[in-house]
């Protein structure tokens, strides 16, 4: 065995690291703009709980427990540990086998991911929602070998395994007296560790698209990368405090959840709220009985939570973040005038693993993205990749400390173009340095020569009071061989769906934005196909 391929005496499985992209498709990364300087070795894990506990913070809460209980940071060290003991000793997980994570938002499932790290293996977190097929293709994707799961989700686990094959699964939360369960495995293994001493680029994590277009990309991204969206984004934009309580809507799996309600708050010795239900109810409730001072959710549930908040006592809530897709400039307002709260509105995307333009309360403008954060850059491009007049329309383009690298997907050179990271977003930038969204690039609707953005359509729709939910897609017109805007509407409760009512949207529409941009066609539906972290499939719509 060389040395090449030791991890402290273990065999490394080098499967990710010979996937990824080739040098001449990797994006050019950036760590000048704001000195980031990181060792050559480093475990991620070791970072965000080791650190804290041997700097004196053992007792402080790091995850509150819905029933009321805290695990401190000692605790969930200890446990992160056991598990990590329980991953080496009896389930022979090599540096670089890649872990499949499956359980709601919990501290066991945050307890795991970090064992997974400090043993050197790569965590590929799912959704909880997900089905047998959904699992497969992942497992099928990243090689997947072993896995630890929530008993109350083992069922799609087994049916995946079962047309997969030669999955080693180890069972949490499940009936006492398991002796096979995850629980049992730990109770006599120690709640110390030693890390494995890994690369600061080898990868840690595995992260799936969304799949809001169609097949999910499987993307990589390094131990240092965990850190660097901390030292950017966390600390210029959302500047969280020691005293803060985190709590949100996003699983763990999907990594604006793992950086809103995991990296952030441990990266400031702050605790979070892991819930497993976070519906806007759920939400409201929670800042209200523990205290929450921010959360992470999606434009959706913002709009959702604006006729509960009469209800509730949210005075402990600082900062809220959004993103998965365009907030809304009407929700934006009416949340500021309701609470006084600026939403930080942000785009990130998986392939950048979290937001990258995105500003501080200080600095946000209703209804642009905002300005880049610190340590990235970001331009407008035309087709051609060459940079466009502020004002002008075109494609965003963003480099900085994390990028795209696809687990060898032919993709890859679609997204990243001569060092750039192109995500798929036409924007505008303004002379102050402002994004503003306009639309996905596919999402762009031509139609009588117009170019027409239908998420435009759709924050002037979303304005009516009668509109609960809306998405507006282009329609093939084959006797003019042309396309024209088409709405889907939710209404809310109690409105009818009648012709009239879809008169008085599109002249509401024409009211708002120019005549030729309102819908030809309004159809009433009862609800939107969306993701299980809420991003709207527009593709199924068109389709």
């Amino acid at each position: 065995m060389s040395k090449a391929n030791e991890v402290e005496g273990r065999r490394r499985d080098t499967f990710a690291e010979d996937r990824l992209p080739p040098r001449e498709q990797m994006p050019e990364l950036l760590f000048d703009a704001l000195g980031l300087q990181y060792p050559d070795r480093l475990n991620a894990a070791a970072y965000f709980l080791d650190r804290h506990v041997q700097r004196g913070g053992g007792d402080d809460r790091c995850i509150v427990l819905p029933s009321g209980g805290v695990w401190s940071y000692e605790a969930v060290l200890a446990t992160a540990n056991r598990i990590a003991h329980v991953l080496v000793d009896d389930l022979a997980i090599e540096p670089g086998n890649r872990v499949l994570l499956r359980a709601p938002n919990a501290p066991m499932l945050a307890a795991c991911w970090f064992a997974v790290l400090k043993a050197g293996a790569i965590a590929v977190t799912t959704m909880p929602l997900y089905r047998a097929g959904e699992l497969r293709f992942m497992m099928e994707k990243a090689q997947v070998k072993h896995a630890l799961c929530d008993a109350r989700l083992r069922d799609e686990l087994d049916r995946a395994c079962g047309e997969y094959g030669g999955v080693r699964v180890a069972c949490f939360n499940g009936e006492s007296g398991d002796r096979d369960s995850l629980e049992a495995r730990m109770m006599h293994k120690s709640g110390d560790f030693a890390n494995a001493d890994t690369a600061a680029e080898a990868i840690a994590i595995i992260g799936f698209t969304s799949g809001t277009t169609g097949t999910p990309k499987a993307t990589m991204h390094y131990h240092r990368d965990l850190l660097a969206i901390c030292d950017t984004y966390a600390a210029r934009v959302l500047k969280p405090h020691a005293r803060d309580l985190f709590a949100g809507s996003p699983p763990l799996g999907f990594t604006f959840g793992l950086g809103g309600l995991l990296l952030f708050p441990l990266y400031a010795g702050a605790a979070t709220l892991l819930l497993e239900k976070a519906g806007p109810s759920e939400l409201l409730d929670a800042i209200e009985r523990y205290g929450v001072t921010t959360v992470f959710t999606a434009p959706i549930a913002y709009r959702s939570m604006l006729s509960q908040l009469d209800r509730h006592d949210i005075t402990s809530l600082r900062t809220c973040v959004s993103a998965g897709e365009t907030l809304p400039a009407a929700i934006w307002q009416e949340w500021h005038a309701k609470t006084g709260i600026k939403i930080l509105d942000g785009i990130g995307s998986t392939e950048m693993l979290h937001i990258f333009v995105g500003s501080p309360e200080d600095e946000v403008r209703p209804g642009s993205t905002g300005r880049v954060v610190p340590g990235y850059t970001a331009e407008i491009h035309d087709d051609d990749g060459k940079p466009v007049p502020d004002g002008t329309v075109g494609r965003l383009a963003v480099k900085g400390p994390t990028g795209c690298k696809y687990l060898q997907d032919e993709r890859q050179s679609i997204y990243v173009h001569a060092g750039w990271n192109y995500p798929g977003d036409a924007y505008r930038r303004d002379a102050d340095g402002y994004f503003w969204y306009v639309a996905r690039m596919d999402d762009m609707i031509v139609s009588a020569g117009y170019n027409i953005s239908g998420p435009e359509v759709e924050q002037a729709l979303i304005a009516h009071a009668d509109v609960k939910e809306v998405a507006v897609v282009g329609k093939r017109d084959p006797e003019k061989e042309t396309h024209f805007v088409k709405a889907f509407v939710v209404l809310a409760d109690g409105c009818a769906a009648t012709p009239a009512k879809a008169d008085e949207l599109c002249e509401f529409c024409k009211s708002q934005i120019a005549p030729f941009k309102a819908p030809r066609e309004i159809e009433f539906v009862t609800e939107l196909p969306r993701t299980e972290t809420g991003k709207l499939q527009r593709y199924k719509l068109r389709s």
